[in-house]
């Protein structure tokens, strides 16, 4: 009974521990800041394109670092949030999509990421993504019915959050979840994600306040983010809306499926902005 007793408060020990741990150390495990994200791999040049390097600053006195590309022909402006691995520089692929359907791209890093200062949170991502949108608006004076407001992964919880501060033109979220809640009872089914879950990304509830046109786009092939969190989303948001599914693992599957992919997108992204 005592060794019974003592492998017993032994279990209870490591999760009490474990649990303490998810609590203490959240951000760091979602915003993955202790990988080297800070070293800019490559820029646009490297892929051929003209750039401009941007620098924000947020209201709480940040600087940001980012890059504005423009396309040959433009008809319009993405505002691209990205995941929370790795940084701008590893998003050219997606700049090469937008500026082959005509969009001009301005992509920021979050505080923590690549070349800008700060520490990466909830809130934080949230003032990022506002001075993002305050920098198309006020200092290059693109209307709000031209900027598409897009988002991948974790970055799609920023954007729905900006969604729902302004007008866009439309909002397209990707590979997204539908709360950070909803991603722990998936990661920690044995835990009490309820208790100990700090962060929020309330996906849904953002989606279900929109005021502009939704295309979510998910993979059922996503290994990270089930294809039922993009059903949930698309679910909670009023009309217009749509869904494109693509097919391939969370980080390539817009690649994989390029050729559902990118007609999908220009369908979409043309529909919604003026002429």
């Amino acid at each position: 009974m005592r060794g019974l007793l003592t492998l017993l408060i032994a279990a209870v020990s490591f999760y009490v521990l474990l649990a303490l741990m998810l609590f203490l150390f959240q951000d760091r495990m979602v915003f993955l800041s202790s990988l080297p994200s800070r070293t800019l791999t490559a820029t646009p040049q490297d892929a051929g394109f003209e750039y401009e390097d941007v620098t924000l600053e947020t209201s709480d006195g940040l600087k940001l670092h980012g890059w504005y590309v423009p396309a040959a022909k433009s008809s319009g402006v993405v505002l691209f949030l990205h995941g929370n691995a790795g940084n701008i520089s590893h998003r050219l692929d997606s700049i090469a999509i937008f500026r082959e359907i005509g969009l001009d791209t301005l992509i920021i890093d979050y505080r923590g990421y690549g070349r800008s200062q700060g520490k990466p949170s909830e809130k934080g991502t949230y003032l990022d993504a506002e001075a993002a949108w305050q920098y198309l608006v006020s200092n290059r004076g693109v209307a709000a019915d031209r900027i598409i407001i897009f988002g991948r992964s974790l970055g799609g919880a920023v954007a729905a959050w900006l969604a729902n501060q302004h007008r866009p033109a439309a909002l397209i979220i990707e590979s997204s979840f539908s709360s950070a809640l909803d991603m722990a009872r998936k990661l920690y089914p044995f835990m009490p994600v309820r208790l100990i879950t700090r962060l929020e990304y309330p996906v849904s509830d953002y989606v279900s306040q929109l005021q502009c046109p939704l295309l979510v786009v998910h993979s059922r092939d996503d290994e990270m983010i089930p294809f039922s969190m993009a059903e949930a989303n698309y679910a909670s948001a009023a009309e217009p809306k749509s869904l494109l599914e693509i097919w391939g693992d969370h980080n390539n599957g817009f690649l994989l499926s390029r050729d559902r992919y990118l007609p999908g997108l220009n369908e979409f992204i043309q529909k919604n902005l003026p002429q």
